[in-house]
């Protein structure tokens, strides 16, 4: 008789076992389908605003004189409250992103950052842009030099060619510092299908198109 009530006992502990067991896994792919959806819809009304505004001005006839400083109030606006920076695209991968002000876990999850104190796009020195790994930046993986970058803001579109690759530590901060000229560096983690915490960081270094005026 004892035996029945611990075979039981077993049973019921089983069950309930596999209920929590499909319950965490359910609440665990809901998380990750709204972390999904909530990236998606952001991204769109991001993209669709730049686009928006961008229209008006040229409806206004904004005309930017050669030599105006690139850099506006508005930027200076976007980087003091977190807000948007522009959109990157890197036509050879069919990577398009907006770019947002900060590098926080929660700007990350739902676009690429811009990171602080370094330089806007458009303006001399370093412009530092990150983002994750195994969403936005995963197509990093297949860029090659010569690949174009456009970098298109409030301020006019900026395009940026790519001079060089390479895998640091994720204490190298020296691949941000500022330079006399003009340039884009993407900074993600490495290995890009690394299990948990990568080990490294994967740069991209690029530099701006002679010429380019846009």
């Amino acid at each position: 008789m004892r035996e029945v009530v611990l075979r039981q006992r077993r049973r019921r502990l089983v069950r309930w076992g596999h209920r929590v067991f499909f319950a965490c896994a359910a609440l665990t792919l809901g998380y990750c389908g709204f972390v999904v959806a909530d990236a998606w819809i952001f991204q769109h009304q991001e993209s669709r605003g730049l686009d928006r505004r961008l229209r008006q001005e040229r409806q206004v006839g904004v005309v930017r004189l050669p030599g105006t400083p690139a850099i506006s109030s508005r930027s200076i606006s976007a980087v003091a409250t977190g807000g948007m920076i522009g959109r990157l695209e890197i036509p050879r991968l069919n990577l398009s992103v907006m770019v947002m002000e900060g590098d926080s876990q929660h700007t990350l999850r739902r676009a690429a950052g811009h990171v602080p104190g370094t330089s806007l796009p458009g303006e001399r020195g370093n412009v530092g842009i990150t983002g994750h790994r195994d969403t936005f930046f995963r197509p990093l993986r297949n860029i090659q030099p010569n690949d174009l970058i456009t970098v298109t803001t409030l301020q006019g579109e900026y395009r940026y060619r790519v001079i060089s690759t390479r895998v640091v530590a994720p204490d190298n901060v020296a691949v941000l510092d500022s330079t006399g000229g003009e340039i884009l560096t993407l900074v993600t983690c490495h290995p890009f299908y690394y299990v948990g915490p990568a080990p490294n960081r994967f740069i991209v270094r690029a530099e701006r198109v002679p010429g380019d005026s846009t």
